[in-house]
């Protein structure tokens, strides 16, 4: 899958949680991201966390950042 798509999908899963209170909107998208993505999927969401961050919303970078980092070098 491609970054620009890893990108979308989180911040899309961030936009649904951005009407809840800011940690709620985070320990949403993050519970979402650990729950229903594929290790590789997080994987290569840890590898745009490393690179900056880029095009991530501050939900989707906050909730990407509470990964575990064995769970984020999984696949």
């Amino acid at each position: 899958m491609s970054q620009d798509s890893i990108v979308r999908m989180a911040n899309q899963i961030a936009t649904f949680f951005a009407t809840y209170p800011h940690p709620q909107a985070v320990e949403g998208t993050y519970d979402h991201i650990k729950k229903f993505w594929d290790p590789r999927m997080r994987k290569q969401l840890a590898e745009k966390v490393a690179a900056g961050g880029d095009g991530l919303s501050e939900i989707a970078l906050e909730a990407a950042r509470k990964l575990p980092s064995a769970e984020m070098r999984a696949g």
